[in-house]
């Protein structure tokens, strides 16, 4: 456990990220949290705001505006990876179907995760896949509940594509945006731990107080609203 805490937290370094494959791991572990049941754990919304922060302080001069071009085309990787991981999900959601609901659970894979994954998509449909995204251990499970569910595929990929675009562009140009703002970069630790207060402490109090809904499908219908 001490290996994955100290993981988590070089995972919002820009110099660990710099000096680690840059933003070639992000790629990775955007994949890996959007398409692989065992990353659920890993920090995506603040990786994305660290990321754009870095194309913000290694921006180079262009023509439309600096460190334009880089930021399009590092959203465009990012997006693409987001996109692919999920196409995983739902590709692993459809050939295991009904055996990951009685898969024996182990420290990484929590069947309470699977069901309100579920139940979220059921309650709210294709949309599930788009605001999943924005929402820390749903964006891992829904692709793999849509396949289990048989979800029709182009309706899938749509909202598969629409979803990556939204939170992998949002969250990277926030960062690129506030990347050179002198608070900003004084305070990254500040804004960091914000970001993560803001997308877990609802579920997290959901856990804790919720009686009749599973904490996540909750907080997702709150987002929704």
């Amino acid at each position: 456990m001490h290996e994955i805490g100290q993981l988590l937290h070089n995972l919002i370094d820009p110099e660990w990220i710099s000096h680690h494959g840059g933003l070639w791991l992000v790629v990775f572990i955007v994949f890996a949290e959007t398409g692989l049941f065992i990353g659920f754990f890993l920090p995506g919304d603040s990786l994305l705001f660290v990321a754009g922060l870095i194309i913000a302080r290694t921006k180079v001069a262009a023509l439309i505006a600096p460190g334009v071009p880089d930021l399009l085309f590092w959203i465009t990787i990012v997006v693409i990876a987001g996109i692919l991981g999920n196409f995983v999900g739902y590709w692993f959601g459809r050939k295991s179907g009904p055996l990951l609901f009685e898969r024996r659970e182990t420290w990484l894979f929590k069947r309470r995760h699977l069901i309100a994954a579920k139940e979220f998509y059921e309650n709210k449909g294709g949309f599930a896949i788009v605001v999943a995204r924005f929402l820390p251990i749903v964006r891992t499970f829904a692709p793999i509940v849509a396949g289990v569910v048989k979800m029709e595929f182009r309706s899938f990929a749509l909202y598969n594509v629409l979803g990556s675009l939204a939170w992998v562009g949002s969250l990277m140009a926030a960062g690129f945006l506030l990347g050179e703002v002198p608070w900003v970069q004084h305070n990254l630790e500040k804004i960091i731990i914000g970001i993560v207060l803001v997308t877990t402490v609802p579920i997290l109090a959901k856990m804790i107080f919720g009686k009749k809904k599973h904490p996540v499908q909750q907080v997702s219908e709150d987002v929704i609203k």
